[in-house]
């Protein structure tokens, strides 16, 4: 715990002069993200509170919304932990995906569409696969899907999919096959954003439906072979 909670304190400047539950919960989110505290990490209030120089009164408050955001569990007796998902999770993670993300493309207007972050994702993507760096594809994808996302301009359809996009990547920490989970959507959406740029809101749903059908089923079958089914 000592090695991971050493960079929060880097984080502190973060909170500026009105420390709060909520600043002290997104940076929390963005490490889980990161996988500085894997799945099945049990969080220590007294590290994470002294590196971030925070009450541990706020640190309970950022805790229980992110227990709430199904990223952390309190186990009684035990302690708070990041939370280890089932394939079941798994699977309603991407039932959600597909309702809300093929939803977005739906109800676009008329083109032309604002894609400049998915161009820029689609090009980190390239960049980081060049490079080998997989891991960083995969956050490349993600936040492919965010701007895809964002692009209905709704605050409650970004805060539900940023809790849903947090919790895939707790799935991906644990599939840890980051070139086979994620270099062929690079292709993938590039033919999205193509279709978007062509104004064929059809035919990006369509490629956007099929790629999150072929996701799921290959995260599921790693996935259950690393934590079984969840009975």
């Amino acid at each position: 715990m000592a090695e991971q909670t050493s960079g929060l304190a880097d984080d502190r400047a973060l909170l500026g002069r009105t420390s709060t539950a909520e600043r002290v919960a997104d940076i929390l989110r963005s490490r889980i993200a990161e996988g500085f505290f894997p799945p099945g990490t049990r969080l220590s209030e007294d590290s994470i509170g002294g590196a971030l120089g925070v009450s541990r009164n706020t640190l309970r408050e950022a805790f229980r919304l992110l227990t709430h955001e199904r990223l952390l569990v309190h186990e009684l007796n035990r302690g708070v932990f990041v939370r280890v998902l089932t394939v079941e999770d798994v699977e309603d993670i991407y039932r959600t995906r597909r309702l809300v993300e093929c939803a977005v493309v739906r109800g676009l207007g008329e083109p032309p569409y604002a894609l400049d972050g998915l161009v820029q994702a689609v090009e980190k993507g390239r960049r980081a696969a060049r490079e080998g760096d997989w891991k960083a594809v995969g956050t490349a994808n993600i936040h492919f899907h965010q701007e895809l996302v964002a692009l209905a301009s709704g605050e409650r359809t970004a805060e539900l999919m940023r809790s849903v996009f947090a919790e895939l990547r707790l799935a991906f920490h644990v599939v840890d096959e980051p070139q086979r989970l994620h270099e062929p959507y690079i292709a993938r959406n590039v033919e999205i954003l193509q279709a978007l740029e062509a104004g064929d809101r059809d035919a990006a749903e369509r490629l956007l439906a099929a790629y999150l059908d072929v996701s799921l089923e290959r995260v599921v079958e790693v996935y259950r072979r690393r934590v079984g089914d969840g009975d």
